[in-house]
This record gives structure tokens, C-alpha cells and sequence, in this order.
């Protein structure tokens, strides 16, 4: 799959002095792309491919990876929903995409910022009706705190991704082949690129960010944009509980399930071209479908 090449690079000042730095390719009406956990913007080169013929797309790294500065000690989904507000008076855009807690952030931004149109959530890990999407937490810090990345890792994908043969594999199997992997994808990085090793620390704060999401459902009734839902039948079923409580919370919603696709679906290895089709479809509608 060919990926993205002709791309520059910016950034915005967050409201605490944060440097946001993103990727931008495109030209036409703005688009924010958000990503989730244990990602960067380079994620989402492919989607921004496919997106880049009808839109400017702006693709920002979440503060603490690639492009952008620290957490900061105050981290949470406020810091996060600044730092995309930033990047949306900067650009003007009026439209954005965020995946699992990258939708988190984007929700939280679009309770309070008007400037917003558009909002896309795929599949934002919300507790709701007594799920827990944080239960493997626990496994995923006593690894990490031990050096153990492997067995870190595999914790946080048997929570996080699509059921598998893989994921259903014993961890001391697992962990260890992992931990082999990490390192040699450390050893290749090479000029901007991020590797797996510094980014599997990072999911202790998108943890935070779904401690920190009940009750922000409660709160969408304050959103001005139109709105559409993705998700597919292969992910995990409290992330389908969650997009059913904002489809009763939001009726007026959008709602698309991808038959045969997962959590990770907008990621270059995934299907992002499934993705961008329906998001330039609901980007470019005129109102509610």
C-alpha cells in the first residue's frame, strides 16, 4: 500500500504554551483527522491519501508523541480538546475525524467549541451501562512498570482490538516474540519516525482519558454540528454499547457500521479507504442523511 509522501508540517501553541505539530497535505475545505492510542499522525498517511483530492487535511500528534510537546503535568481531555482548538481557529476547519480516544478528545471539543460543523466519532471507548473499557489497565501499568513492553502490549491489545487467534494466545507466549519485535522496530526508525517502544507508554494517558469520558455523553445534547457515527462488527462490544448510547443520546446522528472491519480500520494497514470513502460523503453532504 502506498503511502503518503508529499506532505509539510506546522504547528500550533496550545492555551498552556503546548506545541502542536501536524501533518498537511491537500487542498479544499479543512479537515482534522485525530488518532488514537499507541499512534501518530503517520497513522493516518493512507486515509490522508485518499482524502487529500477533495480536502486540505491537518493531521496533528497528540501531545506527548511526535511532533508535539509533553502531557504536561495537568493532561486530561481539556488539555487535548485545546490543543484541537488551537489547531481549528489556526486553520479555520470546520470539520474533523477522531478515532477510539482520539474521538474522546474530539467529542469533548465539539461540546464546546462552535466553530465545528462536523464531527466524525469512530468507535470512542465511553463507559456506559457498567463496562469497563479500562479492565485490562491494571496488567497493562504492572507490565509496564517492570520494563516488560511485550507483555504490556499484548495487555493493552487484548483489551483494546478486535477478538483474534492472536489475541487469544497465552501472554507468556506472546510477550516474549513481542518484545523482539519492539526492539528491532526501534532500531529502524529513521528520520521523524516514532517507534512502537516510545509510543506503548503513552496509552497510560489515553487511560486516563476514558477515566475522565462518564458522563460526557450526558453532555451532547450541547452539540451544534452535524455528527456521524462509525464503527464495525469486529470490534469489541462495549465500544458498540458506547456508539448505541450516543445514537440515543444524539437521534439525530448519522450511523455506519463497516461489516467485517474493526477498531483500527482507519489505519494505513487496516481499510482507511473504506473510511475516507464515507467521510467524504458525509463531509461533503449538504445536511442530515
Amino acid at each position: 500500500m502506498t503511502l503518503l509522501e508529499k506532505y509539510t508540517t506546522g504547528y500550533v501553541m496550545s492555551k498552556d504554551g503546548t506545541r502542536v505539530g501536524y501533518r498537511q497535505t491537500g487542498s479544499g475545505p479543512g479537515v482534522i483527522l485525530v488518532h488514537g492510542a499507541m499512534m501518530t499522525s503517520k497513522n493516518f498517511m493512507q486515509l490522508a491519501r485518499f482524502l487529500s483530492n477533495e480536502f486540505t487535511v491537518y493531521i496533528p500528534d497528540r501531545r506527548g508523541r511526535g511532533l508535539s510537546g509533553p502531557f504536561g503535568p495537568d493532561y486530561g481531555v481539556g488539555s487535548e480538546s485545546e490543543d484541537l482548538q488551537a489547531l481549528i481557529h489556526e486553520t479555520g476547519t470546520d470539520k474533523i475525524f477522531g478515532l477510539s480516544s482520539g474521538a474522546i478528545c474530539v467529542l469533548q471539543t465539539a461540546i464546546i467549541e462552535p466553530a465545528l460543523k462536523k464531527v466524525v466519532l469512530y468507535e470512542p471507548p465511553i463507559p456506559v451501562n457498567g463496562t469497563d473499557p479500562a479492565a485490562w489497565s491494571c496488567r497493562y501499568e504492572s507490565a509496564l512498570s517492570r520494563g516488560d513492553f511485550g507483555k504490556a502490549l499484548f495487555a493493552a491489545m487484548k483489551g483494546t482490538d478486535d477478538p483474534s487467534l492472536f489475541t487469544a494466545l497465552p501472554t507468556f507466549l506472546i510477550a516474549p516474540l513481542l518484545n523482539i519485535a519492539i526492539n528491532v522496530n526501534a532500531r529502524k526508525q529513521a528520520g521523524d519516525d516514532v517507534s512502537f517502544k516510545s509510543l506503548i507508554p503513552t496509552m497510560h494517558y489515553d487511560l486516563i482519558l476514558v477515566g475522565e469520558s462518564p458522563g460526557i455523553i450526558d453532555r451532547c445534547k450541547e452539540i451544534k454540528a452535524e455528527m456521524l457515527l462509525m464503527g464495525g462488527t469486529r470490534s469489541q462490544g462495549y465500544l458498540k454499547l458506547a456508539l448505541d448510547t450516543l445514537s440515543s443520546a444524539f437521534p439525530q446522528a448519522n450511523r455506519v457500521e463497516f461489516r467485517g472491519l474493526g477498531h483500527t480500520a482507519a489505519d494505513n494497514g487496516n481499510s482507511p479507504e473504506k473510511i475516507a470513502k464515507e467521510l467524504i460523503n458525509f463531509f461533503q453532504s449538504g445536511g442530515m442523511r
